[in-house]
């Protein structure tokens, strides 16, 4: 199954957790945060402006970006997990 986002929403995958800190202690599962990084999978059309017209996305698929920690709506397909937001959740783009 495909998830095709509608109008100004976005596909996101969520980066996996780190297991280990920069001092590389390991960290149980318990204490791992959620991943605020992440791939985009799709894009909608477009924010609908009064005009009628589609205004374009800032950001692409497959760029990898850094969003709030409490950003869209999560979502389980096939037992993969996706987050769907909207452009305005995203705080960057990563390189």
């Amino acid at each position: 199954m495909k998830v095709v986002p509608l109008n100004d929403k976005l596909v996101v995958k969520r980066l996996e957790a780190e297991d280990r800190t920069a001092g590389g202690i390991v960290l149980p599962d318990t204490a791992k945060e959620k991943p605020r990084q992440g791939k985009i999978l799709s894009v909608g059309d477009g924010k609908l402006l009064e005009d009628g017209k589609r205004a374009k996305f800032q950001v692409k698929e497959g760029d990898r970006v850094l969003f709030s920690a409490y950003a869209g709506n999560e979502i389980n397909v096939e037992g993969d997990e996706y987050l769907i937001m909207t452009e305005d959740d995203i705080l960057a783009v990563l390189d």
